[in-house]
C-alpha cells in the first residue's frame, strides 16, 4: 500500500474525537496527515470541544483536549495531497466562512480526491456547493441543509453505525460512527490493511 497524503481542516472547538481519532487512526495505518487552521500555523493549538449524548434533545458540550497542528494553512497546496477530512463540531460553521477552505473542499471534489467529513463538517460542503445530486448524511440537525444543497439525505437510524459513500464522498453523523466512517474512508482511498 502507498502512503497517502491526507489533509484535515481544523479550527477552534472542532470536536475532539472527530479530530483526534481520524487524525490518528489515519496516521496508524501508515498515512501522512496535515491538521492545519486558517490564521494558525504548525505547532499552535485549536481548542477542542467534547459533544456527547446523554439523553437531552441535543448533544451537551465539554471542554476538550488541545490540539497542537502540524502544518501551516497559508501554505496548503491541494495538489500535493491526496484525500481530505473535515471534522465537526463547532468549527465548521465558521470555516466555511473563510473563501480558502471553500477553494481548498471545490478543488478536491472537481479533483474527484476522497473526501471524508462527519457531523458538523457537511457544512462546509453545503457552502463548497458540492452536494447536489449527491447522497450523504451528516448530523441530524443538518438534514434541512443538506437537502437544500440538492442532496438525498440518509437518515440517520443508529449513530453508532451510519456511514455513507457516494463515490469519492464519505459522510457519517457523529463520532460514534468512526468505526464505519474511518473503514469506508480507508476504502475510497485503496488501503488494504493485513490482519
Amino acid at each position: 500500500m502507498a502512503a497517502k497524503k491526507i489533509l484535515l481542516l481544523a479550527g477552534d472547538f472542532v470536536e475532539d474525537y472527530e479530530i483526534m481519532v481520524p487524525f490518528q487512526a489515519l496516521q496508524a495505518v501508515g498515512h501522512k496527515v496535515d491538521a492545519v487552521c486558517p490564521g494558525k500555523k504548525a505547532g499552535e493549538q485549536v481548542k477542542t470541544a467534547i459533544h456527547d449524548f446523554e439523553g437531552a434533545q441535543t448533544y451537551s458540550e465539554k471542554p476538550g483536549h488541545n490540539f497542537t497542528l502540524n502544518a501551516d494553512f497559508d501554505s496548503v497546496k491541494t495538489e500535493n495531497y491526496d484525500a481530505l477530512v473535515i471534522p465537526g463540531g463547532r468549527a465548521p460553521e465558521y470555516l466555511r466562512l473563510n473563501p480558502r477552505i471553500i477553494e481548498i473542499v471545490r478543488e478536491f471534489d472537481a479533483a474527484k480526491k476522497p473526501i471524508a467529513s462527519i457531523c458538523h463538517g457537511p457544512q462546509i460542503l453545503v457552502s463548497a456547493g458540492i452536494l447536489k445530486g449527491r447522497t450523504c448524511t451528516a448530523y441530524p440537525a443538518l438534514q434541512p441543509d443538506v437537502a437544500d444543497a440538492g442532496a438525498t439525505w440518509r437518515p440517520v437510524n443508529d449513530t453508532a453505525s451510519n456511514s455513507c459513500s457516494d463515490g469519492n464522498l464519505v459522510t457519517a453523523p457523529a463520532w460514534p460512527a468512526h468505526p464505519a466512517w474511518i473503514a469506508d474512508f480507508l476504502k475510497v482511498l485503496g488501503t488494504k490493511i493485513e490482519l
